[in-house]
């Protein structure tokens, strides 16, 4: 198995310690080094890539915007000289988050994550569905030892747990072995949105929205900081 990687920083001498960790790791591919948020999304259209070495704090467009740009969203590991950030990879599902300098020791512990996290997808019970993201009406959920039919109209919100996701619909309540990222890029952006780490909500089912939380029937829902600003310009998109 090969991994397709991508570098963005806005740091020379990052650039290169990284490209020169990854130089060491038979499974890992550098397709490009970018100094901006700019060039890697340029890069990210002409190529297919796996996993993101990503710095957080860059001018112009951050990381974190980066990020929030993306329908697809690649496996990431953050790269940055400040711990604090470390609340916001969590929000972000990232795999790991790597202080500088780098060692190789431990850039190697973080690859070894995305390497078993990559098998562990390819091996994970998938959605099905007979139909483009855009256009389909229900999918298929595999569950237990049976394969259910899931309407998207019926669908509330989807929470994601460890290792685990629950659908929750008018009805039930699906669980199934599913991560939440793989879930996100199924489900057709039109009709919901990512709202916090551990959620994502149909947008038709959205009862009312205050101070960082929404309703929905009678579940309140977080709305995580790192995701508030897209979701913002999303519902700004369809205020009167």
């Amino acid at each position: 198995m090969t991994i397709k990687c991508l570098i963005v920083d806005d740091e020379p001498l990052a650039l290169d310690v990284i490209e020169n960790h990854i130089s060491k790791i038979p499974f890992l591919k550098l397709i490009n080094k970018c100094k901006s948020a700019m060039e890697a999304m340029q890069a990210m259209k002409e190529e297919n890539i796996d996993l993101l070495f990503l710095d957080i704090q860059m001018p112009d467009l951050t990381g974190i915007d980066l990020l929030n740009s993306l329908n697809k969203k690649p496996l990431v590991i953050f790269t940055t000289a400040y711990n604090e950030y470390a609340v916001t990879s969590y929000e972000f599902d990232a795999v790991d988050y790597l202080l500088k300098p780098i060692r190789f020791e431990r850039f190697l512990k973080a690859v070894d994550k995305v390497y078993e996290k990559i098998n562990r997808k390819e091996e994970t019970p998938k959605i099905e569905s007979t139909s483009d993201s855009t256009q389909k009406d229900f999918i298929f959920i595999k569950t237990d030892y049976k394969t259910v039919r899931v309407s998207l109209s019926d669908v509330l919100y989807i929470e994601g747990l460890q290792g685990y996701v629950i659908i929750k619909t008018e009805k039930e309540q699906i669980i199934s072995l599913l991560s939440m990222n793989h879930v996100q890029e199924t489900l057709p952006d039109n009709l919901f949105v990512r709202i916090h780490r551990s959620f994502i909500v149909s947008l038709n089912k959205i009862d009312s929205i205050e101070r960082g939380r929404l309703h929905i029937k009678d579940k309140v829902i977080p709305i995580g900081k790192s995701y508030a600003e897209h979701f913002k310009i999303v519902i700004n998109n369809r205020k009167l």
